[in-house]
């Protein structure tokens, strides 16, 4: 696969003459919401096997060798050149397609309400083939020890067409909002801890969960350690059962980082007890907060490099957002920027015909307009090559793989870059 980001005066025509492929394939593969009128900036994936590099100032075939991750003398017996040959600036190579690694994809599915959207079922049923879980979001844990069900509709099925395990989320909510008190009843209350075990497994073997996933939250620091006897003495209950054990992770940089959102993880006793966890790697950029990039890759690696100093990277999945915000300037505390898809900015961004600019220290795209009425905006969002910079880094640190929060919102560059960077992990049912 190739990306390649709009330059001025570009349309799909000359694009597709450049890299020898054709209009329709390059519409039909991104999805294409603006094919007559692309925003410059904007990030295409062109679906080619392998990839075309344009040499650059102060390159040589050795220096690009090592950029790409080929070895320099099959980049010169690939594109017919001698190997102490000087290459131009601007000359094209083709550069093949690099080995694939194995490595393992999650994503939340969160229905609301008293029915499943459809578009909800569809886009589960679009991701399910690039994923090794699907986590309908979320059982929530009550007081007494039992469970309170989301909508499941045929999340089951389709998790079971497509060779996914099925996530059995389960949260301390309450009212949709994460609850310390039931959290400490849960981990502190024995007969109650108890009855709530026997409900977990009750309800996994009713519905064929086969992950059972605690996303646990604003955990009380002293009830950090009770919390990891809980987990010790839930593993063992689901390896009786054949059962995967994880958890949701907030995204720590440091043993002794303050505050109730991080005290009660505790990293090195996850990566100890269970089968893996997922870094909620993302909302540095959040609805309630100023506009900046939700997932700013800067910010991800430095909580990733801690957590493997913990755990073993093969634990580790990184979390990912599918979804960008639109913030209205200047910023207001008490306001709310508002979600949008990938295939959402690009048509704000057309719409207005403002350029799309890239962040290099936060690898993330972002644009400014000025609506109707007069209000400034600034937007967020993910692009080809913002999700390609973080599967780089699954590569560079050889973490296990990505969990996406969550489904539902259009990107489907996103899943055709998996495929072109890994081979996603199926677990035999």
């Amino acid at each position: 696969m190739q990306i390649h980001v709009v330059q001025r005066n570009e349309s799909l025509t000359t694009i597709a003459r450049s890299f020898q492929t054709t209009v329709q394939d390059i519409v039909e593969a991104n999805e294409l919401p603006n094919p007559n009128n692309l925003v410059i900036g904007q990030s295409i994936v062109i679906p080619i096997v392998g990839s075309f590099y344009f040499v650059q100032p102060g390159d040589s075939l050795f220096s690009i060798g090592r950029k790409v991750g080929v070895p320099y003398q099959e980049l010169a017996t690939v594109n017919r050149i001698n190997v102490n040959q000087p290459i131009n600036v601007g000359y094209r190579l083709y550069i093949p397609q690099a080995r694939k690694r194995n490595a393992e994809f999650n994503a939340y599915v969160e229905p609301r309400g008293t029915t499943v959207a459809p578009v909800l079922e569809s886009s589960a049923r679009d991701a399910a083939p690039y994923l090794t879980y699907l986590a309908p979001f979320s059982f929530q844990a009550l007081r007494d020890g039992t469970l309170k069900e989301p909508l499941l509709n045929n999340f089951p099925a389709i998790a079971k067409a497509n060779r996914n395990v099925l996530m059995m989320v389960i949260t301390n909510q309450e009212n949709d909002q994460f609850n310390d008190e039931l959290a400490h009843i849960l981990l502190t209350d024995i007969p109650i801890q108890d009855k709530f075990l026997n409900t977990i497994v009750a309800t996994a073997k009713k519905y064929g969960f086969r992950d059972i996933h605690f996303d646990f939250e604003f955990i009380r620091p002293e009830d950090r350690e009770a919390y990891n006897r809980f987990l010790r003495k839930a593993k063992q209950r689901f390896t009786s059962e054949g059962w995967l054990l994880s958890t949701a992770l907030a995204p720590k940089t440091s043993a002794t980082q303050a505050g109730k959102w991080y005290e009660g993880h505790d990293y090195k006793a996850h990566g100890e007890i269970t089968d893996f966890v997922v870094i909620m790697t993302y909302e540095w950029g959040y609805s309630g907060g100023p506009a900046m990039a939700v997932s700013p890759i800067d910010q991800v690696r430095r909580v990733l490099e801690y957590a493997i100093t913990e755990m073993p990277a093969g634990k580790i999945m990184m979390g990912q957002n599918l979804y960008g915000y639109d913030w209205t300037l200047p910023f207001v505390q008490g306001t709310v920027a508002k979600a949008l898809s990938p295939q959402q900015a690009i048509v704000l961004a057309a719409k207005y015909q403002v350029p799309i600019q890239y962040d290099p220290l936060a690898q993330a795209p972002f644009f400014k307009y000025t609506d109707e009425v007069g209000k400034q905006h600034e937007v967020w969002f993910e692009d080809a090559r913002s999700i390609q910079a973080k599967f780089n880094l699954i590569k560079e640190l050889t973490i296990r793989g990505m969990s996406y929060w969550k489904l539902g919102l259009s990107f489907p560059q996103n899943w055709l870059l998996i495929v072109d960077n890994f081979n996603v992990t199926k677990r035999p049912s």
